[in-house]
C-alpha cells in the first residue's frame, strides 16, 4: 500500500484511510501505515504502539491537554472499499463512521508542531465489536498515563455538531414460565408467552423521563428488543424470555439504573446481560467550555453509548465531535461530504492553533 500523507487536504486523506481495509480485528495494516506517517511526517510527536492502535502526543508543557481519540476499525465491508469520490461526497466504508474523523486527527497531527494546548492522538482497534476487546481498555490498562487529558474529543459521527456526555446503556432479559401441553387440550398447560402479557403491559405504559444536564436534554427509553418461546407449533410453551433495553441518562450510576428497571418488572426474574455506564456532560470545565466556544455550536446531548463513557469514567470531561452523518453509519451507502470534512478540520484547528 502506498505510504500515508498526513500533510494532504483531509479530504483526500480520507479516502486513502478507506481504501486500506480495517474490518475490527483485521487493523493491523492501517495501523502499520500510520504508525510510519507518524513517525516520518510529526517528529515534533512522541509515538506508541500498542496492538493496533496508535497513540502520539506532544509534550510542550501547555497548562491543558486535549486528548483526540478516534478508532481505526469498521463494520464489515458490503461492496464499498475502495473508496468513490462524486459531486462532493466521499463514499466507502467506515468514511463517516469514522475514518473522516481520524483523517482530520491525523492532519492535525502532522501540521499543528507547536498547539496552545498539549495534545494526545490515540487511534485505536475493535471499537465496533464486543467491549472486552475495544482497544482503549487495553491502553487504559497497559499505558494509562497516555489516557491523561483535560478535554476528550472523540471524532464519531455527529454531523458537525457538539454531542456532550452520553447515554447509559442496560439489556436484561426477563422469564415467565408455564406448564407444557398438547395445544388441542392447552387446558391441561399453561401458557408462558401469555404470562409475559404482563411485562409488555409495563412496557407499553411506560413513562419516559426527559432529563436536562448543562442544557442537554436526554430522554430516557425502556424497550422491549426482542422475545423468545415456545418449542413447537402444536406445544403450549413452558419458557419465554423478552430481552429489554433501558437507555438512561447520565445523572443516574449503572447501579441505579438496574435497580429502576427492577422496580419496573417487579415479580418477574430479571438477568442483567449487558451494562455500560452513561457519561455527563462535563460542558463547565475550562477546556469544554473553550472548544464550545471556539466551536460556536450548540451542545446537545448523545442519543446512544460511545466511548466518551471510558473517558468520564476517568474523570476526564469528553464530547463527541466528528464530520461524519450518524445515520449513515454501517449502511452500505455510507458516505461522508467533503465539505464536512473541511469544516471539521478547520474548527479543531482554530481551537488548537497557537
Amino acid at each position: 500500500m502506498p505510504a500515508l500523507d498526513l500533510t494532504a487536504d483531509p479530504v483526500a486523506l480520507t479516502a486513502a484511510m478507506v481504501d486500506v481495509a480495517s474490518v475490527s480485528g483485521e487493523e493491523r495494516q492501517l495501523a502499520d501505515l500510520l504508525e510510519r506517517a507518524l513517525r516520518d511526517q510529526a517528529p515534533h510527536l512522541d509515538v506508541l504502539r500498542s496492538g493496533n492502535a496508535v497513540l502520539a502526543r506532544t509534550r510542550l508543557g501547555r497548562p491543558h491537554r486535549v486528548l483526540l481519540a478516534g478508532h481505526l476499525d469498521t463494520v464489515p465491508i458490503t461492496d464499498n472499499v475502495p473508496s468513490r469520490r462524486s459531486g462532493g461526497i466521499v463514499h466507502g466504508c467506515g468514511t463517516s463512521d469514522m475514518k473522516a474523523g481520524d483523517a482530520v486527527f491525523a492532519h492535525l497531527a502532522a501540521t499543528l508542531p507547536e498547539p496552545r494546548h498539549d495534545v494526545t492522538y490515540v487511534f485505536y482497534d475493535c471499537e465496533e465489536i464486543e467491549a472486552e476487546r475495544n482497544g482503549l481498555g487495553r491502553i487504559e490498562r497497559e499505558h494509562r498515563e497516555w489516557l491523561d487529558a483535560d478535554l476528550a474529543i472523540l471524532g464519531e459521527p455527529t454531523d458537525g455538531a457538539l454531542e456532550a456526555g452520553c447515554q447509559g446503556t442496560l439489556r436484561v432479559e426477563l422469564r415467565t414460565g408455564g406448564r407444557r401441553a398438547h395445544s388441542a387440550r392447552s387446558w391441561l398447560g399453561d401458557n408462558a408467552i401469555h404470562r409475559a402479557g404482563e411485562i409488555l403491559s409495563r412496557l407499553a405504559s411506560y413513562q419516559a423521563r426527559d432529563v436536562d444536564i448543562d442544557g442537554c436534554r436526554y430522554r430516557e427509553g425502556l424497550q422491549a428488543v426482542r422475545i423468545s418461546g415456545g418449542v413447537a407449533g402444536n406445544v403450549v410453551p413452558d419458557e419465554c424470555t423478552v430481552t429489554v433495553n433501558f437507555r438512561f441518562a447520565p445523572d443516574r450510576s449503572a447501579d441505579q439504573a438496574v435497580e429502576h428497571v427492577r422496580e419496573v418488572f417487579d415479580g418477574f426474574p430479571l438477568t442483567v446481560t449487558d451494562l455500560s455506564p452513561g457519561a455527563l456532560p462535563g460542558l463547565s470545565a475550562p477546556a469544554a467550555a473553550e472548544f464550545v466556544e471556539v466551536s460556536g455550536a450548540v451542545p446537545r446531548a448523545k442519543y446512544g453509548w460511545t466511548d466518551v463513557s471510558r473517558f468520564a469514567a476517568l474523570g476526564i470531561p469528553a464530547v463527541n465531535y466528528g464530520p461524519g452523518d450518524p445515520n449513515l453509519a454501517h449502511t452500505r451507502d455510507e458516505h461522508v461530504a467533503e465539505a464536512a470534512i473541511t469544516a471539521c478540520t478547520g474548527v479543531l484547528r482554530r481551537y488548537l492553533a497557537p
